[in-house]
């Protein structure tokens, strides 16, 4: 994502550069100008900032930075990453009191500096990629102080936001000049707001700003954002998560006879396990798919964690904790509407061809010295595989 920032920077640098060269006359703000609607709420929505440290995000040539300074005695500090702008700026503004302008890539700066009691950002917000802007904010923000920023909801052509936190290519109009691509994050507020959350923020209010051009879809959204004086645990959605991520367990039962292993229906052979379910513990989840798929009982004080693997299928974060069963009772037999049956104790120097790669990956990390070969997974281990000791069946 940097190199598109640093796409869309330079593209902003050939728009200062190209107003430079021009010398396009800017007229003196008055108010605060958050979106295309000359309706919009002004200076008033920033409350009191009289002293106050103020921190513009993409001052640009610095209009309404050197305003807030003039007019309520603000310290201002504006920060934009083209240098052609801060130029304009520091042009234009020399010597006003209060106020510095900064060359700067904002994330950066962020990290660098003070907090600060207000941020805001004119339409700026979405030129910058969420997970690295929001975080660095975080800490940029004094605890009780205030964001504000606009950002494109809709542009002028009608095209709208996105539910996923993914860039597009928009187009920066020059009068008289090449107009450069420019990438934005253009997101549904509910997007927006879950990230601010998310990084720490709680949302005020949520502005909708329509250009007044009958022809002209282009949208904008004002968000009022304070980050909390106390930090506050969120409650959790009843929104299902996309599925990206799968936990299981897989158990190593050594008795007399050898190694119990099943067949499953596609042709594999595996160590009983399966997929932990919600409000139990690993222990708990060996215990139940132990029972559920060879009908064997344990106890879960019988259960030695191993360690966890991780590895990755397609987009799916797999992530498989093997165990090690020392105690159990009865013998293992086919269970009713169970994908793995056929359970039999190998023995672990003829152990069958096929393994399920999980069960693999388990199998060499508790026996190093058994000749199976797999596929490599990241292991993080509980208990040392090699002392644990083996496993016997109970009457």
């Amino acid at each position: 994502m940097l190199d598109i920032e640093h796409q869309t920077r330079l593209a902003w640098d050939t728009y200062g550069k190209h107003h430079l060269e021009r010398a396009t006359p800017l007229p003196e703000v008055e108010r605060i100008s958050w979106g295309p609607a000359a309706n919009g709420p002004g200076d008033a929505l920033l409350g009191d900032v009289e002293g106050l440290r103020v921190l513009d995000i993409g001052c640009g040539p610095g209009r309404h930075a050197a305003h807030l300074a003039r007019t309520y005695g603000a310290q201002v500090d504006g920060v934009d990453a083209s240098l052609s702008q801060i130029e304009r700026a520091r042009a234009r503004y020399p010597d006003v009191p209060d106020l510095r302008l900064v060359h700067a890539d904002a994330v950066e700066y962020l990290g660098t500096t003070a907090p600060y009691d207000v941020i805001y950002s004119l339409s700026t917000f979405h030129f910058l990629d969420p997970h690295r802007l929001l975080p660095a904010l975080s800490t940029a923000v004094k605890p009780g102080g205030r964001l504000y920023f606009t950002v494109l909801h809709t542009n002028s052509a009608g095209d709208g936001p996105a539910s996923t936190v993914t860039p597009r290519p928009e187009i920066l109009r020059l009068a008289g000049g090449d107009d450069p691509t420019v990438h934005m994050w253009v997101l549904t507020p509910e997007l927006w707001e879950d990230l601010l959350v998310t990084y720490g923020f709680r949302v005020r209010g949520i502005t909708v700003l329509d250009a007044p051009e009958k022809n002209n879809h282009a949208s904008y959204r004002l968000f009022q954002v304070h980050r909390p004086t106390r930090i506050t645990a969120r409650p959790r959605t009843a929104k299902p998560p996309v599925a990206h991520a799968a936990v299981g367990v897989g158990a190593v039962l050594l008795g007399p006879e050898g190694l119990l292993l099943g067949r499953h229906r596609l042709g594999t052979r595996e160590l009983p396990g399966g997929t932990v379910e919600p409000g139990e513990s690993l222990h708990e989840a060996v215990v139940r798919e132990l029972a559920e798929e060879t009908g064997l009982c344990a106890d879960p004080a019988d259960v030695r964690l191993l360690g966890m693997f991780l590895d990755q299928v397609g987009d799916v974060v797999r992530i498989t904790f093997g165990a090690l069963v020392t105690h159990w009772q009865g013998e293992p037999a086919d269970q009713p509407g169970e994908s793995v049956g056929d359970w039999r104790w190998w023995p672990l120097d003829a152990l069958p061809p096929d393994l399920f790669e999980c069960s693999a990956q388990i199998l060499t990390t508790w026996r190093p010295d058994l000749p199976i070969d797999h596929a490599p997974a990241r292991f993080s281990p509980i208990t040392d595989p090699h002392t644990t000791a083996s496993a016997s069946s109970q009457p």
